[in-house]
């Protein structure tokens, strides 16, 4: 089994800084758990770590892609793995700064995936045109009716979740449901989850407005404008980052500024709300209230790390 820790919370907690303190104290290496990191030019929107935040800590799975370059928590496991393997291979600990929950359940939860048992772009095509010409009703409406269980869980006008859990059922013929309930191999890794927990939403929202405010001082309407003219709107997974798809309809004249930069902060603040429920229904998770501060955060991190390493 290959011990790994793994940093977790929402947008804005503070995983990046905490996972760095990890490596730096534990003799560790870094693994970006996060979707939309992986992708090369995709840095202010993504607060993609810089070289000097780092500080010396190898980190993996960062810049490693160009936007077309489709990507998913399957592929993640694979590379994860891989880095994972690397990692302890000379002698160091890996730790995962993860915001996709999913990513990080994917490489070291019960329920590994295959980057392509259950994947097959063109169904995924065929069902993204079917929502397109149909609705986003009736692709929903099709999954209620071979998985009603998924189709309780996912919002009809989250169209691409829709159609992964359709996907799935046409590529293997079981349910995302029953694949759920199957039971799987022993994962390879032994994981301590550390949740950077916000009880107070209102502080993590404020957190989080300040965060895309940063972002626009520092050029996001650039380089979201400089990837939008690099076709970024029609990338099959890159597309989907929050912070560039909202300047869409400014830089086509359809919104305002101000409108377009609410519309951030807003899909952030969602966005968060679905990492909080997900990361609180991870198997094992030890929450530490960031409201604590950042050193006594890393204090409990650090105890509850340095206990799993001796068990």
């Amino acid at each position: 089994m290959i011990k790994v820790i793994a940093v977790v919370g929402a947008t804005a907690s503070g995983k990046s800084g905490l996972a760095v303190r990890l490596a730096k104290a534990l003799n560790g290496e870094v693994i970006s758990g996060d979707s939309a990191q992986v992708y090369r030019g995709m840095d202010i929107g993504t607060a993609k770590i810089s070289h000097e935040e780092q500080e010396g800590v190898p980190h993996h799975l960062i810049d490693i892609l160009d936007i077309d370059t489709a990507f998913s928590a399957g592929v993640f496991a694979e590379l994860g793995t891989a880095a994972a393997e690397d990692i302890v291979s000379r002698g160091k600990l890996p730790v995962i700064a993860g915001g996709t929950g999913l990513y990080v359940d994917a490489m070291t939860g019960a329920n590994r995936l295959s980057p392509t048992a259950d994947s097959d772009p063109a169904v995924r095509q065929q069902l993204m045109d079917k929502a397109a010409n149909e609705g986003a009703e009736s692709l929903h409406a099709y999954l209620a009716s071979i998985d009603p269980q998924a189709a309780a869980e996912i919002h009809p006008n989250n169209v691409k979740r829709v159609a992964r859990a359709i996907e799935i059922f046409l590529v293997t013929g079981k349910t995302k449901t029953e694949l759920n309930a199957q039971p799987v191999a022993q994962s390879r890794f032994s994981r301590c989850l550390i949740l950077l927990d916000c009880p107070d939403r209102g502080a993590l929202y404020s957190r989080i407005d300040k965060r895309v405010d940063l972002m626009m001082e520092q050029g996001l309407e650039q380089e979201a404008y400089r990837l939008w003219k690099q076709g970024l709107g029609d990338t099959p997974t890159a597309s989907a980052a929050i912070g560039y798809k909202e300047l869409f309809p400014y830089f086509r004249g359809e919104v305002s500024l101000d409108k377009a930069v609410e519309d951030i902060k807003q899909a952030t603040r969602n966005y968060a709300k679905r990492q909080i429920t997900y990361f609180k229904r991870m198997e094992g998770a030890y929450p530490i209230d960031i409201s604590l501060g950042k050193e006594e955060v890393f204090r409990l991190a650090m105890q509850r790390s340095t206990q799993f390493l001796q068990e």
